[in-house]
């Protein structure tokens, strides 16, 4: 598809999330013709109807959704939009040309981007990066997955030096000239099997990212993983093996043997937030810049709620909202980086996760567990014959529960490792509750 669309045919926006929104609006400010189309109820949508009303934009919900589909010379596929759905498949079927939300926003970018993806620590990374750039002088916003969406920025790129954008597999699946001046790629772990049908399909999404680099570009890439030969010049980071041009040497990150950072003037913990921080730093070399004007902005950085977040301390022991763990990665991570005894609560909806291969950790680095959601069943059947399991119904119970079995000393870990849309909104929404618990009870 071409930068500029067909204005003799509308454009279809598949989904009424925020990516769909803002493609929406970016296509009607161009003078393009777009209807948003979305399977779900009238009544569900009726705010995002009328905001996108009063931008002169049509949105059919429900069945209406299917009608007229040959009047669309061409569809945007949001990136919460599983392509394998009826509405999309009827738009394939009928010969539409479907581009994704990431690749209409970066065909009208106007200055270069870094775009990160990663399992875990996207969110994190992406706003250290931002940070960077802006302290170092360099214009720069942060938007894609972390939100704002890509499309709701790029017209302003034109007066940026760089856009910070956080892709995710989702994003990635549907693109087709987008090329990164930088590409992160932080890891890669089992998530997400509730939309991919192996790991191996899960891989070939992400890896997308470096389709079209070319030997001008950069590729910042975690050592530990395997990834295909790539265009790009390339850094390697790695917290947990030698070698690397970016390693961890005590609690000093080190480029190529020289010290560049050391952890404990940051706000982050953990090897995890190291490798974080080793990516932003290698982004910055790439672009040329130098290391004192890296160190403030990195050490200023305050992390993000949700991410191994200490609430409080209270009778010796310390309560850590890790919320954001919606993978068996994070939660690996989250317990790798506490040197205390954990009573771990975790356990959230069934995304196909199989919690043996961190059993042994949580053997060895907690007293006791604390099991909720959909997932709780399983896992203590997974666990129980090494761990002390405690099931609970309610967060409420959980941390009451955890509390009674935790020692002074200790630290009570809500690190779920599934995502939390069993039992609450998002994982937002399940950090702040486990947060105002745990201020309630501790008051």
């Amino acid at each position: 598809m071409n930068s500029t669309l067909n204005h003799s045919k509308k454009t279809a926006v598949l989904g009424a999330g925020e990516s769909g929104i803002a493609a929406a609006k970016l296509l009607a400010a161009e003078g393009v013709s777009v209807c948003v189309l979305d399977t779900a109820s009238a009544e569900s949508l009726a705010a995002r109807a009328a905001t996108l009303l009063a931008s002169g934009i049509d949105l059919r919900c429900g069945a209406d959704a299917f009608v007229g589909i040959e009047e669309y010379g061409a569809a945007i596929l949001s990136p919460g939009i599983d392509p394998k759905v009826p509405l999309v498949c009827a738009f394939q079927e009928a010969g539409v040309e479907i581009i994704g939300e990431l690749e209409l926003a970066f065909q009208r970018c106007r200055c270069p981007i870094v775009a990160i993806t990663g399992t875990n620590g996207k969110t994190t990374t992406t706003q250290l990066i931002d940070s960077m750039f802006n302290a170092a002088g360099v214009p720069s916003v942060a938007c894609g997955n972390i939100g704002p969406a890509f499309s709701a920025k790029v017209s302003g790129s034109d007066q940026l030096g760089v856009m910070a954008v956080e892709v995710s597999s989702f994003q990635l699946e549907t693109v087709l000239r987008f090329r990164p001046k930088v590409s992160v790629w932080l890891n890669f772990a089992p998530d997400h099997l509730d939309r991919y049908s192996s790991m191996e399909e899960y891989y070939a999404a992400k890896v997308r990212i470096f389709d079209n680099l070319t030997p001008d570009d950069w590729a910042v890439v975690n050592a530990r993983d395997m990834l295909p030969a790539l265009s790009a010049k390339t850094l390697r980071f790695s917290a947990y093996q030698p070698g690397a041009d970016f390693e961890l040497i005590g609690d000093v990150i080190c480029f190529r043997g020289t010290p560049v950072l050391e952890m404990s003037a940051t706000r982050l913990r953990g090897a995890h937030n190291a490798e974080n921080l080793m990516a932003a730093l290698a982004v910055g070399f790439a672009w040329g810049l130098e290391w004192d004007a890296l160190r403030d902005a990195l050490c200023d950085y305050r992390p993000l709620p949700h991410r191994c977040e200490l609430v409080t301390e209270w009778e010796g022991v310390a309560y850590v909202n890790d919320s954001k763990a919606t993978n068996l990665d994070a939660l690996e991570k989250a317990l790798h980086s506490e040197s205390r005894r954990v009573v771990l609560i975790a356990g959230g909806k069934d995304k196909g996760f199989e919690f043996e291969s961190v059993k042994s950790l949580v053997s060895e680095r907690c007293r006791a567990v604390v099991l909720i959601g959909e997932m709780a069943p399983r896992i203590e059947a997974i666990w129980a014959d090494c761990i002390p399991c405690h099931r609970s119904e309610s967060l409420l119970n959980a941390v009451d529960r955890a509390r009674e079995l935790s020692e002074p000393g200790d630290v009570v870990l809500f690190s779920p490792g599934t995502s939390s849309f069993d039992m609450f909104k998002n994982y937002a929404d399940r950090g702040n509750q486990f947060r105002n618990i745990v201020q309630s009870l501790s008051s």
